[in-house]
């Protein structure tokens, strides 16, 4: 039994064009269940279906996955399978937390809502692993999926997993070959599932508004679960304590044995996957409660330094061929003795620091969990700590007015002086089940006379940074051609930067490289000149 998973992630209609150095968790994790049960899953991504390089006949059934601006990709890779072949599709990921929508436009015979691990095991011993559907009277038992018989029917959710079932899932390993670029690309782990901000935004969709019970705020661990309102948990712009409840981590060992596996595949750089980094490991210390706190207790300082001491003593890391990092954390819980954990192990490595705001009150309308002030000492302590802090806002979010925009772009420029390396602006987006969806979506900056402000000052903030990257040397990891001018190669930094474009490179992708910052292409863009010598 042959199945074919599709990684549509950041596929949009059909052909990803920004982020192609990026591998997520989920579809491995997907792919270990299959293999779990004696299959051969391959994994491929939306284009190369869409290009006609794969011969769909091969396989006995589909799971395509993405984001909710993937579906055009996906509903053209579910058009094209059903064209030759009547074998079942499943679509999951974000793209499924709209259940009907992710149905309707993609042609697909199930969509698996929030964790999809459990829920396709289930499937696979009602049917699925014969390449067929299970009778309409069967589906209608499983929970955590939509489907369609002639209409759409809704079963309800799935309980998120606790922290042994999802500790006991071995993701593959073995089909990371299948990605192109794998030897470039920033291959996710995961380190842990789920966030503890189980606050709430104080301005929500629809007419679900808080009545500033504050139980969510200072209610006991379980009592912060169910909100009078039922506004969904976590930051308004955000889903991910829908989708995937409290934190739960993973065993250090698991993901040091799935990341020596990786790298013996010629895997370089590898990303732990977390919404939350320093929430590793804080579960532990109240289960068999769940962590709804994303303040108390502070960070579990013996697991963090024994997961990260265990990865930074693997052959590749210490030869500095390839490298580890990890991405987000909340301000509030960087703490000196965190700092300092985070720079013995990852020095010169950024980490990702979310703001989304500069204005205090427009962080508790927005039931984020650390303020400004706290993201700032942050940047501060892990610049000190030899750590590359990049910082992450929003424009057009709910709530956001002149005065607010005001108070971003000061602290856009006080995250430079504090030690920021990069500003990273994203457009608000309403996803399904936060509190912000059916909110409308932001505009581009360029016609937003108040997101422009931002929009400006970080690209003023991001340009001056790379400005000083020149006359640097970095290590890179070759890529691919540079589509517009064929004189150059894309190379990614070692550890994690802009993206470089070196020319004269004769080698093959992913081959570790010496370069030169030479000019400033645009503010996501350098370029490089080789120096001496292959790693």
């Amino acid at each position: 039994m042959r199945p074919l998973i599709v990684d549509a992630l950041a596929s949009g209609r059909g052909k990803r064009q920004a982020t192609r150095d990026v591998i997520g968790a989920g579809p491995r994790s997907l792919a270990g269940v299959l293999e779990g049960e004696g299959m051969k899953p391959q994994i491929t991504v939306a284009e190369t279906v869409l290009d006609g390089e794969l011969d769909l006949g091969d396989f006995d059934f589909l799971l395509a996955s993405g984001m909710t601006t993937d579906l055009q990709a996906i509903r053209r890779v579910t058009s094209t399978w059903k064209k030759t072949s009547g074998s079942p599709v499943l679509v999951g990921g974000p793209v499924a937390s709209e259940p009907e929508r992710s149905l309707t436009k993609t042609y697909a015979d199930i969509s698996v809502i929030g964790e999809g691990e459990q829920t396709l095991k289930e499937l696979l011993e009602l049917g699925l692993h014969r390449g067929r559907l299970p009778d309409p009277e069967v589906l209608k038992r499983v929970r955590g999926i939509t489907y369609f018989d002639g209409v759409v029917h809704f079963n309800p959710l799935r309980p998120a997993m606790r922290r042994r079932e999802y500790d006991s899932l071995v993701p593959s390993t073995a089909t990371i070959v299948d990605y192109p670029l794998f030897r470039s690309s920033r291959v996710y782990v995961e380190a842990l599932r789920g966030c503890s901000n189980y606050g709430r935004a104080r301005i929500a969709a629809d007419t679900k508004i808080c009545e500033g019970c504050r139980r969510c705020d200072e209610g006991d661990l379980e009592g912060r679960y169910d909100c009078p309102q039922g506004i969904s948990p976590g930051c308004g712009y955000c889903s991910v304590p829908s989708l995937f409840g409290p934190p739960k981590s993973r065993s250090a060992d698991k993901i040091v044995q799935e990341v020596e596996e990786l790298l013996s595949r010629g895997v370089k750089r590898v990303v732990l996957s977390a919404p939350g980094f320093l929430d590793y490991g804080r579960d532990l210390l109240v289960e068999p409660r769940p962590l709804t706190d994303p303040r108390h207790p502070e960070p579990n300082y013996q697991i963090l330094d024994e997961l990260l001491s265990k990865l930074s003593e693997l052959s590749g890391f210490q030869d500095r061929k390839a490298s580890f990092f990890i991405e987000n954390m909340k301000g509030n819980l960087v703490t000196e003795r965190a700092a300092e954990i985070l720079g013995r192990h990852l020095e010169g490595t950024p980490v990702n620091v979310g703001f989304e705001t500069g204005s205090m009150t427009h962080t508790a309308q927005l039931g984020r969990a650390s303020t400004p002030e706290e993201n700032l000492k942050a940047v501060l302590r892990l610049k000190r700590e030899g750590l590359r802090p990049y910082v992450y806002f929003i424009h057009g979010l709910p709530g956001q007015n002149p005065e607010n925009a005001r108070e971003t772009v000061e602290t856009i420029d006080r995250c430079v002086a504090s030690g920021a390396s990069r500003i990273i602006l994203y457009r608000f987006q309403p996803l399904p089940m936060s509190a912000f969806h059916g909110m409308p979506k932001a505009p581009p900056a360029e016609k937003d006379l108040i997101g422009k402000s931002i929009y400006r000052a970080a690209q003023r903030a991001n340009r001056t940074l790379k400005e000083n990257l020149v006359g640097q040397t970095v290590r890179v990891v070759i890529a691919e051609r540079y589509r517009r001018d064929k004189r150059f190669h894309v190379a990614y930094p070692l550890h994690h930067g802009p993206v470089v474009l070196v020319e004269g490179f004769e080698g093959s992708e992913g081959s570790v490289v010496d370069v030169e910052i030479v000019g400033v292409v645009s503010d996501r863009m350098v370029r490089g000149r080789l120096c001496d010598g292959m790693f």
